[in-house]
């Protein structure tokens, strides 16, 4: 449901109430990019026609360096423009902004056909396969953060280090370590309200200053768009007040920021396909089953789309909460995938992405995974019970470098998701592995500047 109509908006806009809309796209890195746009031209102009950007959005690294190796975009190809086609169902006021709009955009080129290695087209490409099969994939994720005292300036002015978390103890769960920093935690929680998502609650949570906020779920594809707009806007609405808020993976050597999406299959017209009350163990459907074994078959050669910064692989460490072992378990958080709800609330979590995952491309992932186990009806391993981080299971890879040699040797990623989508985020993690091998860190200082 789209919480501004065009006519709003148009009416807004005369009145003066609205000024700014912002057309925003997303790029690889799972960022919001794009342009504001004075309100009469958006009327005139952008309604209409759409509007342009550069389509080295889809081909920079994460400073926003032009990098070779990407077929779509290079000095060679001039660097020509893309199409930002708004899609006005996502079409909504952003409150903690005065007089400004957002509307989620589609990336086409200028024959207005997909640009296929973006993001939002991945995902609306593994929809379209879901839909054709007669089922619809709904899913919430459940973003981490941790919040600093220092504002963004400061933090980055001090490397990084030495920041002053908001909690100094272990706040999970803790009401009084929330009230610390509620007034920060309730301003984002009203904003996205306002902004039509549907908030449920929010809660503490181990790392230092680490909180997570909790939305319900939706579709896969507006879940996604409800996913970027409030990791853009907690931003936001932290830098205004003060503080910095990061959803890095591991920003310290404590517990990581995670992202675990839920997700289920259901029939086109909500029909509980995943479910099956005569099977007394879990409620689970045989199709569900197969959804899970597709899970369990496909997570290492997708784990680039759970994992994509050299960063992400820092979380998988044992008793951490964040997952090493490969298994399926009802309602057990030592697996990669833990199997939680029953009838309508049925559904599978998955442990592995952390705060800085793309969800577009996560998502697009869990839903060509399960469509698999469905089509070539994949048998389930029985459930794991007791520690999994100590059993013999499949890992989850450790290192990016790993991640990219599963993703790029894999013929049934190649077929899924084309060749273009392959070699495009193949080169992405290529690029990210070759800056990392650049870098001195401070580790490498204090343990070689005096000894050598």
């Amino acid at each position: 449901m789209s919480s501004l109509s065009i006519e709003e908006l148009t009416a807004a806009i005369q009145s003066g109430a609205i000024d700014t809309v912002v057309v925003a796209m997303t790029d690889m890195q799972g960022r919001l990019t794009g342009k504001r746009i004075h309100g009469d031209h958006f009327l005139n102009e952008v309604l209409k026609h759409g509007t342009e950007g550069c389509n080295y959005l889809l081909a920079v690294d994460v400073d926003m360096n032009t990098v070779q190796g990407y077929e779509m975009s290079s000095w060679e190809r001039g660097y020509s423009d893309f199409e930002l086609a708004p899609d006005f169902n996502t079409l909504r006021l952003i409150p903690w902004q005065e007089g400004a709009a957002l509307v989620l955009a589609d990336v086409q080129w200028l024959d207005h056909t997909p640009v296929v290695a973006s993001p939002r087209q991945i995902l609306r490409k593994q929809i379209a396969n879901l839909e054709k099969a007669g089922m619809q994939a709904m899913c919430g994720t459940e973003l981490e953060f941790v919040v600093y005292k220092d504002t963004y300036e400061e933090a980055w002015d001090k490397a990084y280090r030495d920041l002053t978390p908001v909690n100094q103890y272990n706040v999970d769960y803790s009401i009084l370590g929330g009230s610390r920093i509620e007034p920060l935690l309730r301003e984002i929680r009203l904003g996205m309200s306002a902004a039509g998502m549907t908030v449920e609650s929010v809660k503490g949570e181990c790392n230092l200053g680490q909180h997570e906020i909790a939305f319900k779920y939706s579709d896969a594809l507006s879940n996604c768009d409800q996913h970027v707009i409030y990791k853009n806007g907690a931003k936001e609405i932290a830098a205004e007040a003060g503080y910095a808020l990061t959803f890095m993976a591991k920003p310290n050597e404590r517990e990581g920021n995670s992202s675990h999406i839920h997700l289920s299959f259901r029939g086109l017209n909500g029909e509980l396909v995943m479910t099956d009350d005569s099977d007394k163990e879990h409620g689970m459907s045989e199709l569900g089953r197969q959804f899970i074994a597709g899970q369990l078959t496909h997570m290492r050669e997708l784990s680039l789309l759970f994992a994509p910064n050299i960063n992400s692989y820092k979380r998988y460490v044992p008793g951490s909460f964040a997952p090493t072992a490969i298994r399926w378990g009802r309602d057990n958080r030592t697996c990669a995938f833990r199997l939680v709800g029953h009838g309508a609330g049925l559904r599978l979590e998955n442990r592995i992405p952390g705060g800085d995952v793309n969800p577009y491309l996560a998502v697009a992932g869990i839903i060509a995974a399960g469509l698999d186990g469905i089509n070539k009806k994949m048998k389930l391993e029985p459930a794991f019970t007791g520690n999994a981080y100590v059993s013999d299971s499949a890992r989850v890879p450790s290192t990016m470098n790993e991640a990219l040699d599963l993703w790029e040797k894999s013929a049934w990623v190649k077929e899924t998701f084309g060749d273009e989508v392959q070699a495009h985020y193949a080169n992405m993690a290529r690029v990210e592995i070759s800056a990392y091998a650049k870098a001195v860190t401070d580790w490498e200082l204090f343990r070689n500047f005096e000894r050598f």
